[in-house]
C-alpha cells in the first residue's frame, strides 16, 4: 500500500459518549483496562484530548505483513466494509504479544502464523459475515501491538465466538502476552 502522505492514525477512546456501548471488556491474557461505557473510532492527525476519555489506543491501517498474493487476493474477493447497517455488533480486539515473537525474523512469524495455525485460512471460514479491520500499534510506541476491529450482524455472534476460540487454540497464541476482548453493540436511533 503506498500512501501520498503521512500516514493517518486512528483512535479508539473509551469514554461516556461514543456510538459503541460497552457490554463486556475482559481481560483474556493480562491486565485489564480501566472501564469505560462507550467507544468512539476516530481517524485525524489530531490526538484526542485524555482527559475526555477513560482511555485511548492508537493504531494505523498498514500493508498485509503476513499475506501471500492469493490469500490477499481471495480475502479481498469476500471480505466486505465496515459501518454495514445491519453489523450493529462489535469487538474490539487488543493483542501484545511476547519479544520472542518479535525476535523471530518476519518468514518465521508467517509460518507460526499462517503454516501452522492457519489465522487467515480460519478467518476466511467467517466471511463476509464478519468484518475486520487490523490497526498496527507497535511501531507508534503503544502499549500493545495490533487492535483489531470486527463488526457483525447479531445472528453472527455466534460464529465470531467459534472464530476467536479457535484462533486462540492456535501456536500464535503462544506468544500473546496480553488480549483485551472488548465487545459492544451500536445504538441505533
Amino acid at each position: 500500500m503506498l500512501h501520498s502522505g503521512p500516514v493517518q492514525p486512528f483512535y479508539f477512546l473509551g469514554n461516556s459518549t461514543g456510538p459503541w456501548l460497552i457490554k463486556t471488556s475482559t481481560a483474556i491474557i493480562g491486565a485489564p483496562i480501566p472501564e469505560a461505557e462507550r467507544v468512539t473510532v476516530s481517524g485525524g492527525i489530531h490526538s484526542p484530548l485524555q482527559e475526555e476519555n477513560q482511555w485511548i489506543f492508537k493504531g494505523v491501517v498498514s500493508n498485509h505483513r503476513y499475506t501471500n498474493r492469493d490469500e490477499k487476493e481471495s480475502l479481498v474477493a469476500v471480505q466486505e466494509g465496515l459501518n454495514r447497517p445491519q453489523a450493529t455488533c462489535a469487538a474490539m480486539i487488543l493483542i501484545k504479544k511476547s519479544e520472542a515473537w518479535w525476535e523471530l525474523p518476519q518468514d518465521e512469524r508467517r509460518a507460526i502464523l499462517e503454516q501452522q495455525s492457519e489465522h487467515i485460512k480460519t478467518g476466511m471460514k467467517y466471511l463476509p459475515a464478519i468484518a475486520r479491520k487490523l490497526y498496527h500499534s507497535r511501531d507508534l510506541g503503544e502499549s500493545i501491538d495490533f487492535i483489531t476491529w470486527f463488526e457483525f450482524a447479531p445472528e453472527h455472534e455466534k460464529d465470531f465466538n467459534a472464530l476467536v476460540a479457535e484462533l486462540r487454540k492456535t501456536r500464535e497464541w503462544e506468544f500473546v502476552e496480553r488480549e483485551i476482548d472488548i465487545r459492544m453493540v451500536k445504538e441505533t436511533v
